[in-house]
């Protein structure tokens, strides 16, 4: 099927993080996905490297799934969650905190890691006020961070375009970490680089600054996935929750990319047993079916939340009309199972070293400049073209998808995440494709 016959009306739509102009002359459209692979509109499998956008952890329309979200649709097709429940509301978030570090048993439904994040901050901030430290309003991000695209989250987020257009309606009390990518000192690092651990030293300084009694939360991605898979020092975590807990301030981990088995576990806390206060998820915790994000929360904060609340009265005033969708939460409870029956978040911890051995095969490839990886997710930096950022990894990922792989690419960063189903043969394959697009591209 060409895109003629597809007869598409590409004009109403106005695309996400996309050159609109750029697509809509020479459009990429997806059609069908099963297992590991995409159908485009013209009939080719393509090979997805990127788990969809970082979500599809299960793999594609996975029978568990589909059958699941069909049953909920012809039995409870919506229900409110204000002042009502439904049961697979509850059963997913048991399910949830059945995989959540231990205390952090209570499960705030959202849909999306954007509002996951304004979320969690707006829970640090609820937090503090009911302890009587409502003075507490500061946030700390940092550098290259990617915390979505509501307000909140690109306050405290520390990617510059993201943020520029709308700088005037930031929120005012933020400020934020440097970022931890070096690759003057740990280019071609596999896994976690020793340099950089003083880094979280440098909440030391921001504390000094503002004062502690100021600051309500730090906000950090485990691994930064969405700036190009920028993996966390070895001791980093652990410096920045010492620190957090010397001078009262919450600590959240935006888990979105990384939780669900992405690194082998099933959140990046428990796989670097760093425990934060607030955990943000979303894309992966329902393998993407349906949107739907959440915020495990600390027991402690959640009832100092709950229990400051008059009897009777709403505690938080905060929520979504689709918190807890009766077809998400049937999503979420199938993915979950699945996750867990077919164990691949093991399978992910052992395809890991073969994961690691395939991208850094690429390392001598003509412009490459660094290589990073943790589980199965891995980033490869290429030599910017001069006056043209971005343009070389851009030509790849069109390569890449010519030739039978959905990869994403960041800047002049090529990003990598496939599902958790994915085989050796098709790691190998996966490589083998970015290599000789890599090659093909001056």
């Amino acid at each position: 099927m060409n895109m003629h016959e597809l007869n598409l009306d590409m004009t109403a739509f106005w695309m996400p993080f996309t050159a609109n102009r750029q697509f809509k002359s020479a459009p990429r459209i997806l059609v069908k996905a099963e297992g590991m692979y995409y159908t485009s509109h013209d009939g080719r499998r393509v090979l997805d490297g990127t788990a969809g956008l970082w979500c599809v952890n299960a793999g594609h329309c996975r029978t568990e799934i589909v059958e699941a979200i069909r049953q909920q649709a012809g039995e409870l097709d919506f229900a409110p969650t204000f002042q009502m429940g439904h049961p697979k509301a509850f059963e997913a978030a048991a399910k949830i905190a059945e995989i959540t570090p231990e205390g952090l048993d209570r499960v705030f439904f959202t849909n999306s890691g954007s509002e996951s994040v304004d979320t969690a901050l707006k829970i640090a901030l609820a937090y503090h006020r009911a302890r009587g430290e409502g003075q507490r309003t500061r946030f700390i991000g940092r550098e290259r961070g990617y915390h979505g695209v509501g307000f909140g989250g690109i306050s405290v987020g520390g990617i510059s375009p993201n943020r520029k257009a709308y700088s005037g309606a930031l929120l005012p009390a933020v400020d934020h970490l440097p970022h931890t990518l070096n690759i003057a000192e740990a280019a071609f690092t596999r896994g976690q680089p020793s340099w950089g651990a003083h880094l979280a030293d440098e909440l030391e300084r921001l504390v000094t600054l503002h004062d502690a009694s100021t600051i309500a939360a730090v906000i950090v991605e485990p691994l930064a996935g969405s700036t190009g898979v920028l993996v966390p020092p070895q001791g980093y975590l652990q410096k920045l929750r010492q620190i957090c807990d010397k001078h009262g301030i919450l600590l959240i981990f935006d888990e979105v990319i990384t939780g669900l088995g992405r690194l082998g576990a099933p959140f990046a806390a428990q796989y670097f047993g760093v425990t934060p206060d607030l955990m943000t998820m979303a894309k992966g915790v329902n393998n993407a079916a349906v949107p739907m994000g959440a915020v495990a929360v600390k027991n402690g904060i959640h009832d100092a939340i709950v229990d400051a609340g008059n009897a009777g009265a709403i505690e938080f005033f905060h929520g979504y009309t689709y918190s807890g969708h009766p077809l998400a939460a049937a999503a979420a409870c199938a993915a979950l199972d699945l996750y867990k029956n077919d164990g691949l978040f093991e399978r992910a911890a052992k395809l890991a070293p073969h994961f690691e051995k395939a991208i850094h095969s690429l390392r001598e490839l003509p412009n490459v400049i660094d290589i990073r990886n943790l589980g199965l997710v891995g980033g490869i930096e290429l030599k910017p073209r001069d006056g043209k950022p971005g343009a070389r990894a851009h030509e790849i990922f069109v390569k890449c998808f010519e030739k039978g792989a959905l990869v994403r690419y960041t800047g002049d960063i090529l990003a990598f995440s496939p599902p958790l189903i994915v085989n050796e043969t098709q790691i190998d394959e996966l490589f083998g494709i970015v290599a000789e697009a890599i090659r093909e591209v001056a």
